[in-house]
């Protein structure tokens, strides 16, 4: 148990030591979610937080999924792709498997971004199917790319 405790504390010490670890980034400004974030929004704070944004070149164009606050740590968790997709929104759905291609309208009921996932209502069976959003904002469904590895029914 002694032993435990001793590597848990060479562990700290190794993660305090100056240089060891990056600089967080802290929102310069309050930034409201579904804001896609902008070059002066984000800067190098202070201190190192675990599981807070480092690289600030991967958070310029991304959009807040939740408020981020002045001075407060950027986690990887509050922001993510910038949403192509709007709930209410009408979308393409493609459906493929060999040679057989199916293309249809439907209702997007959540907001997404390229490569969430979203669930779409077929305006023409009103069945609700889930797909993968794809950088044009369209939403490929399939065996493929549904969460219950199939059952899509096209009436």
């Amino acid at each position: 148990m002694r032993w435990r405790s001793i590597a848990c504390v060479m562990i700290a010490a190794q993660m305090l030591t100056p240089g060891a670890t990056a600089e967080t980034l802290v929102a310069t400004r309050l930034i409201r979610a579904h804001e896609v974030i902008r070059p002066g929004d984000v800067t190098p704070g202070p201190d190192a937080v675990p599981g807070a944004a480092r690289d600030f070149a991967l958070f310029v164009g991304m959009e807040a999924r939740v408020a981020l606050y002045p001075g407060r740590p950027v986690r990887l968790s509050d922001v993510g792709p910038a949403a192509v997709i709007d709930r209410n929104q009408i979308v393409l759905l493609h459906y493929q498997v060999g040679a057989l291609r199916i293309a249809t309208e439907g209702r997007a009921l959540d907001r997404a971004g390229p490569g969430d996932r979203v669930r779409v209502m077929n305006l023409s069976s009103r069945t609700t199917v889930s797909g993968l959003v794809t950088a044009d904002g369209t939403v490929k469904v399939g065996a493929d790319h549904t969460a219950d590895g199939g059952g899509v029914t096209w009436q």
